[in-house]
């Protein structure tokens, strides 16, 4: 695994882990709707694992970011529902929904790209102080 070099490494590594975490969601709320016949085919949410990376120095240049180092399976049962009439339905009319929070996922996307621009504010900051650095050697 690479090591942690500077404050880009830091910010896109961040992004990166952050943009994960958006797909997930976006593939959590394109399946909340999602209906079948068993729990065991019903959709169980996605989320993602962090983990903390820290600079081989860290104790010279207290440096460290984050990375996603897996996607994990939510064990959350799914919603019974009684639906006669639904061709998914079994012996006794009931499906099984999607055991996916529609408002918890909103909140997770709002976090993520929260997240992801404090990171591109951090860059655009870091890059126009640093042309403030070069125009003082002018």
């Amino acid at each position: 695994m690479a090591s942690v070099k500077n404050i880009f490494d830091i910010s896109g590594r961040a992004m990166a882990a952050q943009m994960i975490r958006l797909n997930t969601v976006a593939s959590n709320l394109a399946n909340s709707n999602n209906i079948s016949t068993t729990s065991e085919g019903a959709y169980r949410p996605l989320k993602p694992i962090f983990k903390t990376i820290y600079s081989n120095k860290l104790q010279n240049n207290g440096l460290a970011t984050v990375d996603a180092i897996n996607v994990q399976e939510l064990n959350r049962e799914p919603e019974r529902v009684y639906m006669p009439d639904h061709p998914k339905a079994d012996e006794d009319g009931y499906v099984f929904n999607a055991a996916v929070n529609v408002e918890e996922e909103m909140v997770e996307m709002l976090e993520a790209s929260r997240q992801y621009q404090n990171n591109i504010e951090v860059i655009s900051t870091l890059r126009a102080l640093m042309v403030k650095t070069i125009n003082l050697g002018k």
